[in-house]
């Protein structure tokens, strides 16, 4: 039994960190939404939208769980769990992934992204700052991806008439 707590509690932080780069030492969301690329460019090559959107959608589930986990050891919101940022990444292209992307594509969201998750607009600061659980440490950043999703779509939509 302690043996598969402690397999539970490595396991949830390994993805809570998002294999290990929650731990950077500097700027540690930035560099999980930078490894959440790869995986935003891969489902949306090959599964379009609804990868995106299924992509966010188990990853949240699995980021909840594993978030729910560390928080018993840790602070609310550690600067370890970067799961959150991989989750509200994704969901900054799936307003888009149906459109022709490009590498600015993915510069656009990745930045729109980590701006809206550090400024936290409202109703992302209730969620990052009222809800000290699993669900407010995962919900401020898919506000934040969603907002940054609306941007983007509005950004290319515009770029593609001029």
């Amino acid at each position: 039994m302690l043996l598969q707590q402690n397999l539970y509690k490595k396991l949830a932080f390994v993805l809570a960190s998002w294999f290990g780069t929650g731990y950077s030492p500097i700027a540690s969301g930035t560099v999980g939404s930078i490894a959440a690329l790869p995986v935003c460019f891969l489902l949306k090559e090959f599964m379009g939208i609804w990868g995106i959107f299924l992509g966010a959608f188990i990853l949240f589930w699995i980021g909840y769980f594993a978030t729910k986990e560390v928080l018993k050891y840790t602070k609310h919101d550690p600067s370890l769990v970067v799961i959150d940022e991989v989750v509200g990444q994704l969901l900054a292209f799936v307003f888009v992934a149906y459109l022709p992307s490009t590498w600015i594509t993915y510069l656009l969201g990745f930045v729109l992204f980590r701006f809206f998750d550090i400024t936290k607009v409202w109703p992302a600061c209730y969620f990052d700052k009222k809800i000290e659980n699993a669900y407010g440490v995962m919900l401020d950043d898919v506000i934040a991806g969603l907002y940054a999703g609306v941007i983007l779509y509005f950004i290319i939509k515009i770029a593609f008439i001029i």
